[in-house]
């Protein structure tokens, strides 16, 4: 199996590490990181094991490689700055499957619309991941992987590659929904990635332990978008996440780590999207809509801090 990583952040480093320590060919394209992973590689601190992954290659465009990937792993934020298909291009072969590994609702369309003639596999990550220097990843806790065919169904190719995820160690279920898994994600990621920037830098555990109606409140809220928009949840979702939330080490979102640093916000694919969706089907909503409206005039603030 030959696997090309597109993004060597937390995500991408991480799991690209994984696929290479049960045997798979991994290259990765590389941009800021470049020059240190082309030298050094990838040093992954973990729970499952500290590991050094050295790329099979390292480029900085997917046009430079050698051989045409079976898997394109595209791990970048979905942001309005970043031309996803553009990343793609020159990366793909006949018969290369595009595997989305990426938070949001409604994130894959896109991508899907570029390259039609292309399997498209998307995947959610649950996993508490930080990169921490150049080539450096620090794993926290969590790991699992959803994988499933857009716009449905599991096919062989999102099997096999489930298969070797979980050959690495990783907990990886393929599912026939993908749509939904989404849904279930968003009920997390609302709240929390939100709330971690417009608190100032709370880590979750402050934010549910102070805030724990107002957290319930926003989850609720997606659950009642997600079955209007023909996703139903569990009905424990919310009770599930707040436990588990609570379980977890304190943890910085990666929204905040991204707001810390300077760089684009997901907010349009993690709320924006999902704000649309529930006004669409006249879902009341407010405390999502009220939070989107927060984070926007968080955002415009920077841009005119930042002179843009």
């Amino acid at each position: 199996m030959n696997v090309l990583v597109i993004g060597t952040g937390a995500i991408g480093s991480f799991y690209g590490s994984m696929l290479a320590k049960a045997g798979v060919d991994v290259s990765v394209v590389a941009r800021t990181d470049f020059e240190y992973i082309r030298r050094h590689g990838i040093h992954l601190q973990s729970k499952l094991g500290n590991y050094h992954f050295l790329p099979k290659q390292v480029v900085r465009d997917a046009a430079e490689l050698t051989e045409k990937p079976d898997y394109v792993l595209l791990c970048i934020k979905v942001v309005e700055q970043v031309d996803r298909p553009a990343l793609l291009r020159g990366a793909l072969g006949p018969d290369s499957a595009i595997v989305l590994i990426s938070n949001g609702i409604g994130v894959e369309q896109e991508i899907a619309d570029a390259y039609p003639m292309h399997e498209l596999i998307s995947g959610l990550a649950f996993i508490c991941v930080t990169r921490t220097a150049p080539g450096s990843i620090w794993h926290q806790a969590y790991g699992r992987l959803a994988l499933g065919n857009y716009p449905g169904g599991a096919s062989e190719k999102a099997r096999a590659l489930g298969a070797m995820f979980t050959e690495s160690g990783i907990s990886c279920i393929l599912t026939e929904d993908i749509t939904t898994a989404r849904w279930q994600k968003c009920v997390w990621n609302a709240p929390f990635n939100p709330l971690s920037v417009l608190s100032g830098g709370l880590s979750t555990n402050d934010i549910l332990s102070s805030q724990e109606p107002l957290v319930r409140a926003l989850m609720e809220e997606i659950c009642a978008v997600a079955e209007a928009s023909g996703h139903p949840l569990p009905a424990d979702s919310v009770d599930r996440n707040v436990d588990s939330t609570y379980k977890m080490p304190p943890y910085k979102t990666s929204m905040l780590l991204d707001f810390e640093a300077g760089r684009p916000l997901e907010t349009e694919a993690i709320l924006g999207n999902a704000v649309r969706i529930g006004q669409g089907l006249r879902v009341p909503i407010p405390h999502l809509e009220a939070v989107y409206a927060l984070m926007k005039l968080r955002e415009l603030r920077v841009s005119r801090e930042s002179g843009g």
